[in-house]
């Protein structure tokens, strides 16, 4: 991650009931691990939130776990990353702007990984659901939405990177290469955008009990690692006015949770 300073919490930070007040925030992968939690973190911090992903019976079961703990009202948007084209993000984009005039933030929470493999036996149509789901889409989402990001005074995209060390070595295939493009790519989004209103950031999470952790640790108990709360937390924070401190940085949590 040469690309990259890294940066903690500051010392004590514990997430605002009203920090993100006001603020329209899209999560992808809701009906993920991480997804899931940040979008509860986010609305617990007074955002709207708008979920996608590509269960929709899954979605509907977290709005209604969005809606139990109050705020503002959360927005369904199916969007099945894999297969989404350059119009369905525009009309996703299309949306935000005719419903609510804005947009504040964008947490790219979703990620693609079926199973370790040396890529000798990389089945190729994995190979591509993983750079497509982890990298392109990404891209493209957040091509749609920056008219809107950068019209907003104070916004933020938040990218999930991996751990380089452990990602780079065998059988992590498509996965770990899509993940080093992922970092590639926030950080030209940052030298293009170092001074705007539009931030970038990179959150580097600390292990944590996920589906796609249990896929890739076959071997560990995954239940007894935490639940992905420390991570959305650290993701309300680069998504508020105090992360603009984390601009351009991975901020680094696998120490202090």
């Amino acid at each position: 991650m040469s690309a990259w300073a890294s940066v903690g919490l500051p010392e004590g930070w514990a997430p605002a009931a009203g920090s993100l007040v006001g603020r329209v925030v899209v999560v992808t992968g809701a009906t993920g691990g991480l997804g899931g939690e940040t979008a509860k973190a986010v609305v617990r911090a007074g955002a709207t939130v708008v979920i996608t992903g590509r269960k929709v019976r899954a979605l509907e079961k977290l709005y209604d776990e969005l809606v139990a703990i109050g705020g503002a009202e959360p927005v369904i948007h199916p969007l099945d990353l894999e297969s989404a084209t350059p119009n369905d993000y525009a009309a996703l984009a299309e949306g935000l702007e005719k419903e609510f005039g804005r947009l504040d933030g964008v947490v790219h929470a979703a990620a693609h990984f079926n199973e370790l493999t040396p890529i000798a036996m990389h089945k190729p149509d994995d190979w591509l659901r993983a750079m497509q789901v982890n990298v392109s889409a990404p891209f493209a989402l957040t091509q749609a939405c920056m008219p809107l990001l950068t019209k907003a005074g104070d916004s933020a995209v938040v990218f999930v990177f991996d751990d380089a060390d452990l990602v780079s070595r065998a059988h992590w295939g498509g996965y770990g290469v899509s993940k080093a493009a992922v970092e590639r790519m926030a950080a030209v989004l940052h030298a293009e955008n170092g001074k705007g209103s539009m931030r970038v950031h990179a959150l580097l999470p600390a292990p944590m009990r996920t589906a796609l952790r249990r896929a890739a640790y076959y071997g560990e108990n995954t239940l007894e690692r935490p639940l992905p709360t420390a991570s959305a937390e650290a993701i309300v924070y680069l998504l508020s006015g105090a992360g603009a401190d984390a601009r351009g940085a991975v901020l680094d949590i696998r120490n202090t949770h």
